[in-house]
């Protein structure tokens, strides 16, 4: 199985950037893959990114894609997500997600077994 740790997380101005890491341990980490996402206060869970721990593949949100980039350092059991031109609205407890892997990536927050404690991000005006 897999434990997450995600870190990273603090204040930035609107239009600034973050990157948020999720360390992952476990007898089978390199099985999984991982996603991102997002929890606003009083909304729902929302899907972002997520990446296979092997091959290149990975899988954006559209209301991310071309400002948010995930990556991994599979020698460092390391995702890592890169965050920029962040806007008030994403202020948000940012969750990093596993699951077992499988051909296609993901963006259905059920379809991920182990979750990590989340980080907050705080993006001011």
């Amino acid at each position: 199985q897999v434990q997450l740790v995600e870190s990273g997380g603090g204040l930035v101005q609107a239009g600034g950037s973050l990157r948020l890491s999720c360390a992952a341990s476990g007898r089978s980490v390199n099985d999984f893959n991982i996603g991102w996402f997002r929890r606003a206060p009083g909304k729902e869970r929302d899907f972002l990114a997520a990446i296979k721990w092997s091959g290149s593949r990975t899988y954006y949100a559209d209301s991310v894609k071309g400002r948010f980039t995930i990556s991994r350092d599979n020698a460092k059991n390391m995702v890592y997500l890169q965050m920029n031109s962040l806007k008030p609205e994403e202020t948000a407890v940012y969750y990093c997600a596993a699951m077992w892997s499988s051909t296609t990536l993901s963006s259905t927050a059920r379809e991920y077994s182990y979750w990590g404690q989340g980080t907050q991000v705080t993006v001011s005006s």
